[in-house]
């Protein structure tokens, strides 16, 4: 089985995060780290992997410094990676990220490559957190989606996934090929070993741009910031942290915890 997984670098969750004046992250500050639902993706594929056998190839669209992230993917298993770079596609949206991964997912199935069983995804990046992309590549690509996935098995040509919600508990299955995106309820990452870490220096690493992917299907008009279907107008820090409420009980604790919660709509 030939997997390709969506990875992202983003600002580590455990820094400072800040917004620049127009409303984008500001990628400067702070310390880039491969996004931690991206590790789980990768995880998956990689277990899939082991049990059936072929090759994982890890995919991202980011600035130069985003090798970093794929040379971490290499380095816990993934066979080789693709990083699409072009200054062009900064301040890209989702429906642009969508369009320029597509392509780079039919450029890296172009003929004499690997033809691909499936598509991985977290199924939202801690930057963003638009929870878009995979449905959006999804239709792109003309493959049946399978989103919001805490657990993936793949047989006889069939991926089947739970989806797990507040609501209940879906079980989801396609044909191959297919696109889907797991939750941080799926597969706990392997660490890098120093084996991993060594061989991910060999493992191939090919850097496409916006007009390598003019011949797979992408549109001109589909790709950078300067066509981006969205706009940023008005950027608001999120309100201080207020203080908890106190309950002491006098005999009406309970009720009053209730109450507490079913006026915040908890329960």
């Amino acid at each position: 089985m030939n997997i390709v997984v969506l990875v992202k670098q983003v600002p580590d969750t455990y820094g400072e995060r800040t917004l620049r004046e127009d409303g984008r992250i500001d990628r400067e500050r702070g310390t880039p780290a491969l996004d931690e639902i991206d590790e789980r993706a990768l995880e998956v594929a990689l277990r899939l992997r082991e049990t059936a056998g072929g090759e994982v190839t890890v995919l991202t669209m980011g600035p130069p410094e985003a090798v970093v992230a794929l040379r971490k993917a290499l380095a816990m298993g993934a066979d080789r990676a693709v990083h699409v770079c072009d200054e062009a596609l900064a301040g890209s949206d989702a429906l642009q990220t969508a369009a320029v991964l597509a392509a780079a997912v039919r450029a890296t199935a172009a003929p004499g490559a690997a033809t691909f069983d499936l598509v991985v995804a977290g199924n939202e990046s801690t930057d963003g957190r638009t929870a878009a992309v995979p449905a959006m590549l999804a239709e792109r690509l003309g493959l049946p989606q399978l989103t919001f996935l805490g657990s993936v098995a793949v047989d006889a040509g069939i991926v089947t996934g739970l989806r797990i919600t507040p609501e209940g508990t879906t079980e989801l299955c396609a044909a191959l090929p297919a696109v889907i995106s797991v939750t941080e309820g799926s597969a706990q990452p392997r660490f890098p070993n120093f084996k991993g870490i060594m061989s991910a220096r060999s493992k191939p690493l090919t850097t496409l741009t916006l007009a390598d992917l003019a011949d797979h299907g992408l549109v001109e008009a589909e790709a950078g910031g300067a066509n981006s279907w969205s706009l940023v107008c008005t950027v608001t820090a999120r309100p201080a942290r207020a203080g908890g409420t106190v309950i002491s009980d006098d005999g009406t604790g309970g009720s009053r915890i209730a109450a507490f919660l079913a006026a915040a709509n908890l329960i």
